[in-house]
């Protein structure tokens, strides 16, 4: 039965849109357009001809491209129409989810980000309160003095890897405090969040095995942390937090969902925007100069470049029910993944959107963060942050300029960076 809901789409012109059968040139889920920086032009192409259109059969299966931002935002808006629940398959497009529930080999990992109203409400309410304005304020001084350490510890005229000495270092030393975590095991954090962010690793038995090898090793170093915190009083980490709430119930999947989320959304989101800076910066050297001169635009040049570099290229959601999505025929349990990676570029919203502009007056207007109820809850953590960075940068003038090759992340939902060499200078 067609949706009853209200269309409140009907304020927009209908938008074109088209079936494909993969392979297909606008299916954009395998790795290589992402490894080569080659996405560019498949998405702007989807955006003139087809800014919604479906895609049978690809690896990760059938879905619905949604490639602008008003579209998306339409979505994002329609949460009960369009869920996140991990009952229908989560947030991304890889395809465990999906399966049977029947099926021995099926492993869900609730975490609230993939759970829908009253549930999702429920549950972020406890973890929010570690990202309000008054806690960033808190936080600042700490983010800065780890700031600075981190930049006076670089040499300065010699190569060096980027992703490695500043992007990586600084968002597992931010996650580590976050959860009050041991500190000489810091770098924990990081294998496992690229371990439980990589989409890839979905493609063969293999690799899944491997992953829910490291999932489970995460699981019982965390387990041992919550036992030795669960008779102590209440604290500002965020393990605490989840002891003293209503989330103390938690079964060890929904535990071990929702540390996936907090740490692939403190550590990938961050670092690759850290590391969108120096890269990106270096590709528009007029801007960087234009930055450096006038370090007032450092919070306009923070949104610009989360806007440029869009840690994370799509987030996905389920239909429960059908739909007519500016002219597209929605169908209940149909996939729609939402590109926040076009929706970024979308030149009906931001004019020269493939360049950085420092200066961007509408910089803040990007989907990186997602919209509505499931914008990302630690997104003041993550400004903050990258903001800082350039802040220290600054005041001792430095300038990263890339000098090694580009290694990117091979995957169509962690949009970021492996490695890449830079050499720092002085202006």
């Amino acid at each position: 039965m067609a949706s009853t809901a209200p269309k409140i789409n009907r304020q927009f012109e209908q938008l074109p849109w088209e079936a494909n059968t993969a392979p297909h040139r606008w299916d954009v889920t395998p790795p290589d357009i992402y490894v080569e920086d080659c996405w560019h032009k498949v998405f702007a192409e989807m955006r003139t001809k087809a800014p919604i259109n479906k895609i049978e059969g690809s690896d990760f299966g059938s879905y619905w491209n949604v490639t602008t931002h008003r579209a998306i935002q339409h979505v994002e808006a329609l949460p009960d129409i369009f869920s996140s629940s991990y009952e229908y398959g989560g947030v991304s497009l890889a395809p465990l989810g999906d399966q049977d529930p029947n099926d021995p080999d099926r492993i869900v990992m609730p975490m609230f980000i993939a759970m829908d109203r009253p549930k999702h409400t429920e549950e972020r309410r406890v973890i929010a309160p570690a990202f309000t304005p008054t806690e960033m304020e808190r936080m600042s001084s700490e983010v800065r003095q780890r700031t600075g350490e981190v930049l006076d510890s670089l040499p300065v005229g010699e190569s060096f890897d980027w992703v490695d000495k500043v992007s990586i270092e600084l968002t597992t030393g931010m996650l580590a405090i976050l959860f009050d975590f041991p500190w000489k095991d810091r770098r924990k954090l990081t294998e496992w969040s690229d371990y439980a962010g990589n989409i890839e690793l979905f493609r063969t038995p293999e690799t899944r095995h491997k992953r829910l090898e490291k999932i489970y090793e995460m699981g019982a170093y965390f387990r041992r942390l919550w036992d030795e915190r669960a008779s102590k009083g209440e604290a500002p980490d965020l393990i605490s937090r989840m002891i003293h709430s209503p989330m103390k119930d938690m079964d060890e999947m929904e535990y071990l969902g929702n540390l996936i989320l907090l740490i692939v959304g403190g550590n990938d989101t961050t670092r690759n925007s850290m590391s969108g800076y120096a890269y990106g910066l270096d590709q528009f050297p007029a801007e960087r100069e234009k930055l450096e001169a006038s370090t007032e635009l450092i919070p306009n040049a923070v949104s610009e470049i989360i806007r440029w570099q869009t840690p994370l290229a799509h987030m996905r959601r389920t239909a429960i029910q059908d739909y007519d999505l500016f002219g597209a025929p929605i169908k209940t349990g149909d996939r729609i993944a939402l590109w926040y990676i076009s929706a970024n570029r979308d030149e009906s919203v931001f004019d020269r959107a493939d360049d950085i502009i420092v200066d961007r007056e509408n910089a803040r207007r990007h989907l990186s963060f997602g919209y509505g109820i499931h914008r990302c809850v630690g997104a003041r953590l993550a400004e903050l942050q990258l903001r800082i960075l350039l802040e220290e940068m600054a005041a001792r003038r430095l300038r990263p300029n890339v000098t090694g090759e580009i290694e990117r992340v091979p995957a169509c939902f962690v949009h970021g960076y492996r490695k890449f060499g830079v050499e720092l200078s002085k202006y």
